[in-house]
């Protein structure tokens, strides 16, 4: 702990010494020391960075090992459980159906999925995680947007998700661990080899103890939901994220009404919008989304919509969430976050 205290005030002192850049290569190169001690401190085995600029990875980098036991480095093409993440691209996909006109954010779930236990709900209040204008994080709930991508595309969630990986040229992601083994039919046969050859690089799941000791364990996701199973590399979620910034997938008001916090029933704003959690720092909006895998992996991606820069991380350990409470909506309680935060946001 005395040497994150130590990290986070030289990067604020870093910061409010100079304007900040990400060009700038001395500030970069500092930001991925610091970011190599937090990892360490969690006890994550494997971690994977980049920073994305508005359209190209601005820098990036990799740390410790993806296998422990063979001693295999982690590299920034390494493929990671998105856990949390994957909600990221569902909701991009349902969002580019309200574009099309083909489904409404006040549309119950029961119109798509008669029975559903969460039918009641509307597919905004799946997406922003709220009820009545109460927000509570149940990742859970997202499932019920399956029907409703299916109603729009015509298609499976999985299906959807292989055209899009191939049309932003994701080519290091699968829509699934179990997409090789199902081999569902839609899929090429070319594609499925690609895909297997992705799976034997991916990053192996680690369980940490206290004492920092890391055990293999194993992925919960077994398969692919609007809630979790995609599997991805920081390279490629850069590309997505790209996408979005450039407006290739959803209109730019739409991305706009999505980083937006919508205000609760007391009229105070709530901290996700539809897809993505919304607050500020500083005076600065920040975007942000996270994943979870407890004893097996985790993911975190920060943005800040007025400097057009994203940071991504991947990692093969809970260690970048599980004791950061951040399903209460407040990045800032993540080392990782405020150490980008206090880099980039004056």
């Amino acid at each position: 702990m005395r040497s994150l205290v130590v990290a986070l005030t030289i990067a604020g002192a870093i910061a409010a010494g100079a304007p900040v850049r990400a060009a700038d290569n001395l500030l970069l190169s500092r930001f991925g020391d610091y970011l190599e001690s937090l990892r360490t401190q969690a006890g994550i085995p494997g971690l994977a960075a980049a920073i994305v600029g508005s359209n190209d990875i601005a820098w990036e980098r990799a740390f410790g090992q993806q296998d422990v036991d063979r001693v295999v480095a982690t590299r920034t093409d390494t493929p990671f459980h998105l856990d949390g993440l994957t909600q990221t691209v569902a909701a991009a996909v349902v969002l580019s159906c309200v574009d099309e006109g083909h489904v409404a954010l006040s549309d119950r779930i029961d119109r798509y999925a008669p029975g559903n236990p969460y039918g009641p709900a509307t597919i905004g209040q799946i997406l922003s995680h709220t009820t009545g204008g109460v927000f509570s994080y149940q990742r859970a709930r997202l499932d019920a947007l399956s029907p409703v991508i299916e109603s729009c595309e015509g298609t499976s969630f999985r299906l959807t998700l292989v055209n899009m990986l191939e049309n932003y040229a994701m080519m290091d992601s699968v829509p699934g661990p179990d997409s090789v083994s199902l081999a569902p039919s839609g899929i090429r046969q070319s594609t499925l080899s690609r895909y297997a050859s992705v799976l034997e690089r991916l990053a192996v799941p680690y369980a940490v103890d206290q004492r920092g000791r890391a055990s293999r364990s194993q992925y919960p996701a077994t398969s692919i939901t609007p809630a979790a199973g995609l599997i991805s590399t920081v390279r490629d979620y850069a590309r997505f994220d790209v996408a979005l910034k450039v407006g290739v997938i959803l209109r730019p008001d739409t991305l706009a009404m999505a980083w937006t916090a919508p205000a609760g029933a007391d009229g105070r704003p709530l901290p996700h919008g539809l897809g993505w959690f919304v607050q500020n720092y500083n005076g600065e909006k920040v975007v942000w989304q996270f994943g979870q895998a407890d004893n097996a992996s985790s993911s975190l991606v920060v943005i800040l919509p007025a400097r057009s820069l994203t940071l991504v991380l991947l990692a093969n350990s809970d260690g970048l969430a599980k004791s950061f409470g951040l399903a209460n909506g407040d990045v800032s309680t993540s080392p990782f976050a405020k150490l980008f935060l206090g880099l980039f946001v004056k």
